[in-house]
């Protein structure tokens, strides 16, 4: 039996369906594994998923950095066993863990915190290979060393990070182009969305980024192009959204506007009601600044609400209005979770996704 994860693995799922997840993806890996590596593989995951916790929940800086070196070791311990691919480590939930959708790879990213300024990314790619062996690339976050993040085609080493929660697999003359859409909580005034497409060159290295792009140039939202990845900053916690609709087959995301007329300024970018996208055509995400024109819109059409706004640019008050009873309806007080009880927090926590990508 040949196991596919072509689904997004970082959703949080009911106990029911965990369970079965568990039973699902263990028996995926007994299949190809003896008891033996299926016992150390768990008794792996059972020992670092404390430190998993502690490296985002932990109250001193210095403790996340420590159980992030304990847990990244473990991480690389538990792939060394043979078929690991096919491991999916479902108690693990504060990191993202994505299947290529032809399962050729899977990539893990989570995120360290210093303090509210500083933010970093880690990962790896773990391919598949024929003898189930590890063939593993760490990812090394340099965004803190460039001032230009968009300007090149970057390899492992030099990888611009971001958490992600979806790949998207296109191809274009034969090649097959993996697109990454992540968050990067970025700093103490800004949160930032990526879009970055991963490729292997001839020597079967991963290559992120390209010129796959095509977007006005003058939006002062964007980052000025061209540009080898794509990037939207926008007011701290100001819930843009930003993925993959398959139902549209696009990438749909916020229109932004400056809630303080300082358009220049991204800290103060918001959603303004709207919404753009980017259509795959010709090897290029090319931009589509009325995605939904002649739309007729129900859950059947599109995964993103109903734009708010009419084609002359005029607020739909009926939209408005019925997108605001939607919202209360949605509105449920979460409950405070114990400081003293790191499960609690846990359960709430999905690694680079909400509900407003």
């Amino acid at each position: 039996m040949h196991c596919n994860f072509g689904t997004d693995n970082n959703c949080m799922m009911k106990p029911a369906l965990l369970v079965s997840a568990f039973l699902f993806s263990t028996s995926c890996f007994a299949q190809n594994n003896s008891d033996l590596e299926l016992k150390q593989m768990q008794s792996i995951e059972n020992r670092i998923r404390p430190f998993a916790d502690s490296m985002i929940f932990a109250q001193e800086w210095i403790d996340r950095f420590r159980a992030d070196s304990a847990f990244t070791r473990g991480l690389v311990q538990a792939l060394k066993t043979p078929k690991s691919f096919y491991y999916k480590f479902d108690s693990i939930k504060t990191i993202s863990k994505l299947y290529a959708p032809d399962s050729s790879f899977k990539i893990f990213t989570w995120q360290i915190m210093k303090d509210y300024s500083f933010y970093r990314q880690r990962g790896a790619i773990q391919m598949k290979t024929n003898d189930g062996s590890l063939k593993l690339f760490p990812l090394f976050d340099f965004s803190d060393f460039t001032t230009a993040p968009n300007d090149s085609v970057r390899d492992s080493r030099h990888w611009i990070g971001a958490i992600y929660y979806k790949i998207v697999l296109k191809t274009f003359a034969g090649k097959n182009y993996y697109t990454l859409i992540g968050s990067d909580e970025n700093d103490e005034r800004s949160d930032k969305k990526w879009i970055d497409v991963l490729w292997f060159d001839d020597n079967n290295q991963p290559q992120f980024g390209g010129k796959f792009f095509n977007y006005p140039p003058n939006d002062p939202t964007k980052p000025k192009g061209p540009v080898y990845r794509f990037c939207l900053e926008y007011k701290k916690d100001g819930g843009v959204r930003l993925n993959y609709d398959a139902r549209y087959d696009a990438i749909i995301f916020d229109h932004l506007t400056s809630e303080t007329d300082e358009i220049q300024n991204k800290a103060t970018l918001i959603p303004v009601g709207d919404f753009e996208a980017f259509k795959w055509i010709n090897g290029k995400w090319v931009f589509n600044d009325n995605p939904f024109k002649n739309v007729i819109f129900g859950d059947k059409q599109s995964t993103f609400p109903a734009p708010l706004f009419d084609e002359k640019g005029k607020i739909d008050e009926k939209k408005l209005s019925d997108q605001s009873k939607k919202n209360q309806q949605k509105t449920t007080i979460p409950p405070v979770p114990d400081p003293n009880k790191i499960n609690d927090k846990v359960n709430q926590y999905k690694p680079g996704e909400s509900s407003n990508n």
